[in-house]
């Protein structure tokens, strides 16, 4: 799931993530977005949010909410200006980009998570 409410970076962002082999679902608010997920009428795979977002909920709570359903899931944060507050307000295993940044980067850092998710699946079996 992509949670960006510029227009634009989320064209560039859902782009990016289709030739990198990933579907996308895309929201333009956090509100929206904590719905869907926690609504799992969709099974997502990963999250990339950004962290300023229109609307009440921002991208550290969207990842909260995204964690208290799946304690590993998957969270990319892709921001222009808070990432110095990731140390303190993001969720532990996730990884930051700082805007602007190459979609390679952006494909590398949601496929690294799913890796690592998938390593910690088998390794429990």
């Amino acid at each position: 799931m992509l949670v960006e409410d510029d227009d634009a970076i989320q064209g560039i962002v859902d782009d990016a993530l289709r030739e990198g082999g990933f579907d996308v679902a895309s929201s333009k608010t956090g509100e929206e977005a904590v719905t869907l997920l926690k609504g799992q009428l969709i099974s997502y795979c990963a999250l990339v949010t950004d962290i300023n977002l229109l609307g009440r909920f921002n991208g550290w709570e969207v990842a909260r909410a995204a964690r208290e359903a799946d304690p590993s899931f998957p969270v990319v944060y892709i921001s222009g200006a808070a990432v110095q507050d990731w140390p303190a307000q993001g969720v532990p295993n996730s990884i930051i980009l700082q805007k602007p940044f190459a979609p390679a980067q952006l494909t590398t850092a949601v496929s690294q998570l799913l890796n690592e998710r998938s390593a910690a699946d088998s390794g429990r079996a």
